[in-house]
């Protein structure tokens, strides 16, 4: 067996030289324990991209290997917290000195809420495709974290047309007799009443904010709820009758095209103080079209994010 194994990443040089800005793994599948704000820790099941720089242009390679048991250790060790995110990019570019100055990890995962129900009072689980991002850049630091929330949003256009074949449905019905309450209240409980509805659609709204370092723990669960309650229609985990009735007022009462969820929600980030800066997608994802509508806006900041 020989005395030493050839390493060809230190040993070599490349072939052609030059600088790259990213080297590294991508998709790699670890167990993480999260930190949130306001809710206990928890392991969640992440996807993890680790990246370096290689500013040597004539080294023939970065060693992954380091990048993998430095992320490990943080698996295995210790949890996902501001801190020690910024710990695991400061171990990335030590591990490799006079190769890199530049580090990014990227951590995609689902985050399960326990989420109340609008009226029954019954609670279920609901997943928020959670992404955190770490980025240390000649000692720059950006830390980013984004999340997916899902809502209905019931189209006002749709709205309106369904309303005048109600108004021309009743004028039909009752434009050459005495008009009695009791008639045209039980009209309106049959489907000759209610000739039309809206259509409706399962919308995302992907959010992306800045976080600065007065953050400890990830404010996972207070992006999520400061989304739902400006978009006021998020999809429900328990449901009961009670439930899927008031779900339909707040669809009626919160008509929205995807220019509205967009305003609504920039208006809500903007009052937001403890986000650095943010970048918000709306997808509606029609029913009566078989495309997308989309709107995406961002606080506005020159050197921020750009739409």
């Amino acid at each position: 067996m020989p005395t030493s194994m050839p390493d060809i990443a230190n040993q070599s040089t490349a072939q052609t030289e030059g600088t790259l800005d990213w080297v590294g793994m991508s998709n790699i599948e670890m167990p993480v324990m999260i930190a949130s704000k306001g809710e206990t820790q928890r392991m969640c099941s992440a996807h993890v991209d680790a990246f370096v720089n290689l500013k040597d242009p004539k080294a023939k390679g970065i060693h992954m290997s380091r990048l993998y048991l430095l992320l490990d250790q943080l698996s295995s060790e210790n949890v996902l917290n501001y801190q020690t995110l910024v710990t695991l990019l400061d171990g990335f570019i030590s591990s490799h000195q006079d190769l890199s100055d530049n580090a990014k990890v990227q951590f995609k995962f689902d985050y399960h809420l326990r989420r109340k129900s609008l009226m029954s009072g019954k609670r279920g689980w609901k997943a928020y495709p959670t992404t955190i991002t770490g980025r240390l850049n000649q000692g720059k630091l950006d830390i980013e974290l984004a999340i997916d929330v899902r809502y209905s949003s019931t189209c006002p256009c749709s709205a309106a047309l369904a309303r005048q074949l109600i108004q021309q449905a009743f004028k039909e019905k009752f434009s050459e007799e005495q008009v009695n309450l009791n008639d045209v209240h039980e009209w309106l409980g049959t489907t000759d009443g209610v000739v039309a509805t809206p259509h409706s659609q399962r919308s995302v709204a992907e959010v992306k904010v800045k976080l600065n370092s007065t953050v400890s723990e990830f404010p996972i669960t207070d992006l999520v709820d400061l989304i739902e309650s400006a978009l006021q229609t998020p999809v429900q985990a328990a449901v009961k009758r009670e439930d899927e009735q008031e779900f339909a007022r707040l669809n009626g009462q919160n008509l929205m095209f995807c220019e509205d969820a967009a305003r609504r929600l920039q208006h809500a980030m903007l009052q937001a103080s403890e986000y650095d800066d943010f970048w918000l997608r709306i997808n509606h994802l029609e029913s009566l079209h078989a495309h997308d509508a989309v709107s995406v806006t961002t606080k506005g900041l020159a050197d921020g994010y750009q739409p």
